[in-house]
């Protein structure tokens, strides 16, 4: 892909005074994997520019015609011999009235608030701009929002616009070379609250006289001037010498009463890990998750927020590297962001050839690889055999054991750690999908950072818990399914939807998948030794029995036991007798005849645990609650029903004695299961609800 990227007239695309744009340009088209193929043009008066491909756009100004019209006429007919398939225009939105007759893709990126620009300012401007521009890209939330103000069609707002923070370098930096000094960097002015810095700054110099205040700008047009022994201020500095005197920086200051429409000040302290303060205007807010906010805009608000923080060293310390370790939006990681923005007009939406060709699907879940194979057996791995089975190509991310194996004195859960992998990942493999399986330490913003990323990403959720409104963990598991459910496509459940005493948007029943390299056995072939089988689990990561608690399923097998003296019972997780566990249960499965499908809680539709499929698939004669409605999809004649414990007590004899229609009605449950809620088939469903796309296999559910 050819890419010219026009810059604002009169933009010094050089080390000498470069601006805000200039270095946005300059550092995400040298990361672009479009950096051989993207040409910057500008009109400068420096010789020495950031990058070779800059091309000098010469300008001969006239009062009898507008500079910016005559520039972009110029830029035209230079960029012809360039040919480029898509331009770019940096914050000026006026330009286009004069490009969009050229018929290529534009990109218009704001770097101010929009409301305050020609060519954007009236409802009617931004109209326009969202009619002739295939995308619109903000620096900040704030500003996108500012640009949505007075328009009613969030669809097309939604499909033309995104948000792209600014970026800086990810450096190593040393806490301990911290020096007691408090930054300002900016013009030297009303709007940026330099007089309410310089104020506040002072008083701190005479109280903390071992301190120092650095300030980096200057500001021809107001002279607002403070001196102290202890203040160094310089004038306009290289970027780059800024970035390295920040390593040094304890405190920075960002103090501004212009609404700022993103603040790359306040991040590029965080990312040199400074305690940032920064006021609550414009964009500022989302620079960094862990800066002081000013709560008044006043001189005495700064010096107040300054001292707390020298007088606690250990609240500076903590901001300090919660600033740190929580920067992600490096050049590299933006110019991703940008790269993907890019494809995503440059061809038609992905999905009109998804049909086409196997997924790239990034599957995230609790694989217990930590466990060392104890829960191998597990519903995250037979969805993975799944898709792997229907040609598509998975990347399986066990999140508990990236937290469980990253946990640090700074990184005490392993969070940070996880949701860099996750990116990291992401940015690596460029799923089309992501498929979240009980992921509940992946946080929203990790998401979010990845719709970012990529427009056309696919979401998905699935849960196995019980979601019943009697049931246990109601309340948790609620909040669980619930916690992303804003930026999710879709959530399939082992619930019925319809069923649950809450509204879930585009959820599916999603029956538990069996997997013919799991369920293995077919016990109908044999005489066994037992009876009837049942295992609890008392929690995975346990692995052994829970004491101080009685199961409502204990309770029930116990007595079922005492009914019915006469049945050889092989139980498991409860009576003082250990839980089994991976090919521990395939033996012990092995020796029994009948199985029974209890679920913790009170039944509701079609709710089960896992137990399900392996009794079923491994050909035991599976018996089921009535209450399930899993009858919906098994005949009497493929699995038993009972209403309570009494009739289940006189079906257990009753096939107890007919062993050979107990295991013809066995064999039948096993090829019904297989046939239907196999995981090839139950992996494809949630691949065409989340794609909207036929499935590929019938389905009875």
């Amino acid at each position: 892909m050819k890419i010219s990227v026009l810059l604002p007239y009169k933009e010094n695309f050089s080390e000498n005074y470069a601006g805000a744009v200039s270095l946005f340009v300059k550092d995400t088209v040298k990361n672009s994997k479009y950096f051989k193929t993207t040409y910057v043009y500008g009109n400068t008066s420096y010789k020495k520019t950031f990058l070779k491909n800059y091309i000098n756009v010469d300008l001969k100004k006239s009062i009898f015609q507008s500079s910016s019209k005559e520039y972009v006429k110029r830029f035209i007919d230079v960029e012809k011999k360039v040919n480029s398939d898509l331009i770019e225009i940096h914050n000026r939105p006026n330009y286009i009235k004069y490009i969009k007759s050229i018929k290529k893709k534009l990109i218009l990126y704001f770097h101010n608030d929009p409301l305050t620009m020609t060519g954007s300012s009236s409802i009617k401007d931004r109209l326009f701009l969202l009619n002739n521009i295939n995308k619109i890209i903000f620096n900040s939330s704030w500003s996108q929002k500012r640009f949505f103000i007075g328009i009613e069609n969030k669809e097309l707002l939604k499909q033309k616009t995104a948000v792209c923070f600014q970026s800086t370098s990810k450096t190593n930096i040393k806490f301990r070379n911290k020096k007691k000094i408090i930054s300002f960097i900016g013009k030297l002015n009303v709007a940026k609250g330099y007089d309410l810095f310089g104020k506040a700054v002072i008083k701190i110099l005479n109280e903390f006289p071992d301190w120092k205040a650095v300030v980096f700008g200057d500001e021809k047009r107001e002279n607002i001037l403070f001196k102290h022994e202890n203040l160094i201020i310089n004038g306009y500095t290289k970027h780059e010498k800024i970035l390295n005197f920040l390593k040094k920086v304890s405190i920075s200051v960002v103090c501004s009463r212009w609404e700022e429409p993103f603040g790359r000040t306040s991040l590029e302290a965080a990312s040199r890990g400074a305690a940032v303060i920064i006021s609550n205007r414009g964009g500022l807010p989302e620079t960094t998750s862990s800066a002081l906010v000013l709560k008044r805009l006043s001189a005495e608000e700064i010096h107040n927020e300054i001292r707390k923080l020298i007088i606690n060293q250990k609240k500076m310390n903590k901001l300090q590297k919660e600033n740190y370790n929580n920067f992600i939006y490096d050049h590299k990681y933006i110019s991703n962001l940008i790269d993907y923005i890019r494809l995503e007009i440059d061809v038609p939406l992905r999905i009109n050839f998804l049909k086409k060709r196997p997924l790239k699907i990034m599957h995230i879940t609790n694989f217990n690889e930590r466990f060392n194979g104890r829960l191998h057996y597990n519903t995250g791995r037979r969805l993975n055999n799944g898709f792997i089975r229907n040609g598509h190509n998975v990347l399986s991310i066990s999140d508990r054991d990236i937290l469980h194996n990253n946990k640090s004195i700074n990184d005490f859960k392993g969070q940070n750690a996880l949701e860099k992998k996750i990116l990291d990942c992401f940015n690596n493999f460029k799923p089309d999908s992501v498929i979240l399986g009980h992921a509940d330490r992946v946080n929203k913003n990790t998401l979010i950072k990845m719709r970012e990323l990529q427009k056309n990403l696919k979401i998905s959720q699935w849960f196995l818990d019980p979601l019943s409104k009697y049931g246990p963990d109601h309340k948790n598991n609620k909040e669980r399914i619930l916690d992303k459910i804003d930026i999710i496509d879709n959530s399939f459940l082992t619930t019925d939807p319809e069923a649950l005493s809450f509204k879930l948007k585009n959820s599916y029943f999603m029956p538990n998948p069996c997997d013919e390299s799991f369920e293995i056995l077919s016990n109908y072939e044999k005489n066994c030794n037992f009876d009837v089988f049942f295992a609890m689990s008392h929690g995975v990561h346990r692995g052994g029995l829970k004491t101080g608690k009685t199961d409502n399923r204990e309770i029930f097998i116990n007595k079922l036991i005492k009914l019915n003296k006469n049945l050889k019972f092989d139980v498991y997780g409860m009576n003082s007798v250990q839980p089994i566990w991976a090919e521990n249960f395939i033996n012990k499965i092995s020796n029994s005849y009948m199985g029974l499908n209890l679920s913790r809680g009170k039944p509701i539709k079609y709710y089960s645990s896992d137990r399900l499929v392996q009794i079923t698939g491994n050909g035991l004669l599976t018996f089921v609650d009535k209450k399930t409605q899993l009858n919906d999809f098994f005949e009497n004649d493929e699995m038993i029903f009972y209403n309570d414990i009494n009739d289940l007590c006189y079906k257990l004899n009753k096939y107890k004695k007919d062993i050979l229609e107990g295991k013809k009605i066995a064999r039948k449950g096993k090829k019904k299961y297989f046939k239907f809620f196999n995981s090839r088939i139950i992996s494809d469903y949630i691949i065409s609800k989340t794609f909207d796309i036929k499935p590929k296999s019938k389905i009875i559910w």
